[in-house]
């Protein structure tokens, strides 16, 4: 299948399933495109023959896109930049100790919670697993995705400062969780266990993506503060995001972080230097990047139900590993906003909205797909779909309900 084929057919459902959302079920859009897709999935597998034009065409489709290659190297920079955009900086300095140590410390507890509980899982089930994969495993599946759930919330009328802790959270968690990920994997490929060489390369990869993200943040400023044309600028700032997140990685340190931090200066120094016109074209350019991407990528989790690998053992233990990764959420949560109760204020019942409304999306499914075969890439696959599905399903759809009860009751 060429490349024009694959985007065509995938703007071309994401439309579809849009506008059917839209018109008919209603839901928040990520949501319904994902939950169209995946029973579109599960009816070809199920009632489709293998050999019925549709069934092949739609295998097809999923199997030529290289979805971990797409989301990580292309997709995920576009995401984090449009949303890192529209965060209030001295609202985010506020809130910068919950947002700080849930992102840092939160996703390392939850990382090793959950890679410990899996491992003594795996154990429980007779399967042999190495505690490193399972560190893995842990790391993938930490990071929290707020796309879905952040319109829920609005419409909830939860406190604003609550709002940005969910989503400043997920921004940076995202970056620190893909390092996490890649100092685990560098371990589990080198054998090298040593906390010097794991704490070299975690510094290199965090602390050089953040100073690199100030860079191109005030880089990119410079650059449209001189010009008054928005057509200029906003292909400069596809520069920032395109240019910055290729560069990064050649330079080995993180591409989502120093995307965050880009974003938040481009997003907040805009109303210095830019006019009124051109702040309001680039606001409405990446708030449709953002959508049209987010739309694509719930379409691609779905679709890829169609290629994955079931095995019903690890079925199961998916299902538990649900209540597992929701337990670590929960004490990954408590832990940091217990720490500092006694010298910030904390909205009514926090702990349990920011663990409910926790979703894990497409950056999860993406790690996992990146193992190597020899790091039980499709039991890992397998297990972080079925959390994945789970969360955006089960907790997307009800977050709002949970949030407004909790916030009734308080």
């Amino acid at each position: 299948m060429s490349t024009q084929e694959i985007i065509t057919i995938t703007i071309v459902l994401t439309a579809l399933f849009a506008y059917i959302n839209n018109r008919f079920i209603k839901w928040p859009p990520t949501i319904g495109i994902m939950v169209l897709s995946l029973f579109s999935s599960v009816l070809l597998a199920t009632l489709g023959s293998s050999q019925s034009l549709l069934s092949a065409k739609a295998i097809q489709l999923a199997t030529s896109v290289d979805f971990q290659d797409v989301l990580m190297n292309f997709m995920l920079s576009f995401l984090l930049f449009a949303g890192a955009i529209h965060i209030d900086a001295a609202k985010l300095k506020k809130e910068r100790w919950p947002i700080l140590l849930l992102a840092t410390a939160g996703t390392l507890i939850s990382t090793f919670l959950v890679g410990g509980m899996v491992y003594y899982l795996f154990i429980l089930f007779h399967i042999s697993v190495p505690f490193v994969y399972c560190l893995l495993f842990g790391a993938l599946i930490s990071p929290t995705d707020p796309i879905a759930v952040l319109a829920i919330l609005k419409q909830a009328k939860i406190p604003a400062s609550l709002e940005l802790k969910i989503s400043g959270e997920s921004l940076f968690n995202d970056g620190v969780a893909v390092v996490i990920f890649i100092s685990i994997a560098e371990v589990a490929r080198s054998g090298d266990f040593s906390a010097v060489a794991v704490s070299k390369l975690f510094l290199q990869e965090a602390v050089g993506g953040l100073v690199f993200g100030a860079i191109l943040g005030y880089a990119g400023f410079w650059a449209l503060r001189s010009v008054d044309d928005y057509k200029v600028e906003v292909l400069i700032t596809l520069a920032i995001v395109m240019g910055g997140y290729f560069l990064a990685g050649r330079l080995h340190i993180s591409g989502p972080l120093a995307m965050v931090v880009a974003g938040i200066i481009t997003g907040n120094k805009r109303h210095e230097g830019l006019s009124d016109v051109s702040r309001d074209y680039l606001d409405k350019f990446w708030e449709l990047i953002d959508e049209i991407l987010n739309a694509v990528l719930f379409l691609l989790i779905g679709l890829e139900m169609l290629i994955i690998k079931i095995n019903p053992v690890m079925m199961i233990i998916g299902g538990i590993t649900i209540l597992v990764v929701l337990l670590a959420r929960w004490i990954s949560v408590f832990i940091p906003v217990s720490l500092l109760r006694y010298k910030i204020k904390f909205e009514d019942n926090v702990v349990a909205i920011l663990t409910w409304g926790g979703l894990r999306g497409g950056l999860s499914v993406a790690m996992a797909l990146s193992l190597g075969t020899n790091m039980y890439r499709d039991e890992f696959v397998l297990i972080t779909y079925i959390v994945v599905v789970f969360s955006i399903l089960v907790q997307g759809l009800t977050i709002g309900k949970v949030a407004k009860r909790l916030q009734t009751k308080a």
